[in-house]
């Protein structure tokens, strides 16, 4: 984003029409060109790719490199987030993946041959959540976290959601992974804020996050959980889907989810 005086910026109408509309739309172009270049690991917010041949070419066309300060992030976009802190309540829809038995699993093999799994398991999600728009939140432990929301994914971006989640399963069963999905939407506060290690992060938190991160706890090895909050608010018939009732921790009452599976 480009932001010229920040003194007259509203810092937090600028998150949210990034997010959920079409402002901003040559960044969004770009964005969207810099996701096919080789290769990964890249920028999580603008995806310049840090090595190869992609790492040369955008720091000659658009003087982007890895960040000193903050490795998850290109240096222009790191710099944006710490020079505009703050965010938005916006509409988004959330995707956890979490390897399943993964304590079970490390036992089983060499702290090496493990990180290896890790490895393979962070590189693959990454990969199909850039290709699919969305934005990489977290990748920690056994775990990745994206979003996705209507200014760069386009209205039907819960559906697109939903396909990614079932795409995963079929990545992650031809790496011999294990792991459990959950999906959820509803309004998060988006946008730049500060880490313990005094860096900028760009996330999203709040208690539809949460649930997203507990529905891919319930989910068992090759299942994807679904909240029915979010499946209302697409056009997919869940009629013929399994239909559970979950107790999560801190949230009164069951929560109604449907059951997919990889297709």
């Amino acid at each position: 984003m480009k932001i010229s005086d920040k003194k007259s910026v509203d810092v937090g109408s600028v998150w949210w029409f990034w997010f959920s509309t079409n402002a901003f739309a040559v960044d969004k172009r770009l964005r969207h060109i810099l996701r096919v270049l080789p290769h990964d690991p890249r920028c999580r917010f603008c995806n310049a790719p840090f090595q190869g041949v992609g790492s040369i070419i955008v720091r000659i066309l658009f003087g982007k490199q890895r960040s000193a300060l903050n490795p998850r992030y290109c240096n222009l976009c790191e710099i944006a987030s710490r020079e505009f802190p703050g965010g938005a309540e916006v509409e988004m829809s959330m995707l956890f993946i979490d390897i399943r038995g993964s304590t079970a699993l490390s036992e089983k093999m060499s702290p090496t041959e493990f990180s290896q799994v890790i490895n393979r398991f962070y590189a693959a999600a990454t990969k199909v959540i850039v290709e699919e728009d969305g934005l990489v939140e977290k990748l920690a432990g056994d775990e990745v976290a994206a979003f996705w929301g209507a200014g760069f994914a386009g209205p039907d971006y819960i559906k697109r959601t939903i396909n990614v989640a079932q795409k995963l399963l079929r990545v992650m069963e031809q790496q011999k992974i294990p792991v459990g999905i959950g999906v959820h939407a509803g309004t998060a506060y988006f946008g730049a804020m500060g880490t313990t290690e005094g860096l900028t992060d760009i996330s999203a938190k709040g208690e539809e996050v949460n649930t997203a991160a507990r529905l891919a706890s319930k989910a068992a090895t090759g299942e994807i959980i679904v909240s029915e909050q979010a499946l209302q608010k697409t056009d997919i018939d869940s009629s013929q889907l399994e239909s559970r009732s979950l107790e999560l921790k801190g949230i009164s009452g069951l929560v109604p989810v449907r059951v997919l599976h990889g297709l």
